[in-house]
């Protein structure tokens, strides 16, 4: 073990330290989103492919999800590939859809954690949005934490098509538009999100330096607070996520006012 192993690890247990009380006060996240940026810039330091740097990416994904069940997380959305990212030149996209599916794969054979996809699986390849149907019937009893997995997503497109599938819904009822003018609310909308019935996140991670949403859960992070770290995803280490939540536990929470 080198010094620098040993500073880590000292600098590891501080951290947790200092968030025994927050544990204890219960001022930890339920939910936490992850923008899961930088593993292409992450290759290119590397003098590597594209793919290369989104295979690093993956291979985090368990341990971080094992920090998260550390910290008595009970959701998390990781946002895997975006609508934008569907418009990557063909040969990158179709590395990328395979390294998600064998990732998603990986997740099942876990068995630890209950899968979510949400995004618009209609853009996707057949195979890729089957098998994220797939991944999710195939860990729905499983008693762990829930783990958003979204593939094919924009915040927009989400929007829209909860809207969508509200007029359809009570067009099928029968209801006016008129009558639906009267009766829509903020909770209508919400309850036809990809992410319905689930508690929106009290924490959003974006890794790789960039300070922005990008669209990420962008109705359900209104009152979410944020944390942007320098790491690319495929550096992202269990210290980086302790200061994450370290920050979050000093925050005063004011819902916006």
């Amino acid at each position: 073990m080198g010094v620098s192993d040993l500073v880590y690890g000292a600098y590891e247990r501080r951290l947790n330290a200092q968030l025994k009380d927050a544990f204890a006060a219960g001022r930890t996240p339920k939910h936490v989103g992850v923008i899961l940026d930088g593993n292409r810039r992450w290759a290119t330091a590397q003098g590597s492919s594209s793919s290369v740097g989104h295979a690093a990416g993956a291979a985090k994904i368990v341990d971080f999800l094992g920090w998260c069940d550390d910290a008595d997380v009970e959701v998390v959305t990781l946002w895997l590939l975006s609508t934008d990212n569907l418009a990557r030149p063909e040969p990158e996209l179709e590395a990328l859809l395979a390294i998600i599916e064998e990732t998603v794969a990986g997740l099942v054979g876990q068995g630890r954690w209950r899968l979510h996809p949400v995004g618009a699986l209609d853009l996707l390849p057949d195979h890729t949005a089957r098998v994220l149907k797939e991944a999710q019937e195939a860990t729905a009893g499983i008693d762990g934490s829930l783990v958003n997995v979204a593939v094919g997503y924009g915040g927009r497109r989400e929007v829209v098509d909860a809207v969508r599938s509200l007029l359809n819904e009570h067009a099928d009822q029968g209801t006016s538009l008129d009558e639906l003018a009267q009766l829509l609310d903020v909770e209508h909308i919400a309850d036809h999100l990809y992410t319905k019935g689930q508690p929106d996140p009290d924490l959003v991670i974006r890794t790789s330096g960039e300070q922005r949403l990008s669209g990420f859960l962008m109705w359900q992070s209104a009152h979410s607070e944020f944390y942007f770290c320098e790491a690319f995803w495929p550096d992202f280490r269990r210290v980086d996520f302790l200061r994450a939540l370290r920050a979050f536990a000093e925050r005063q929470r004011r819902f916006g006012v």
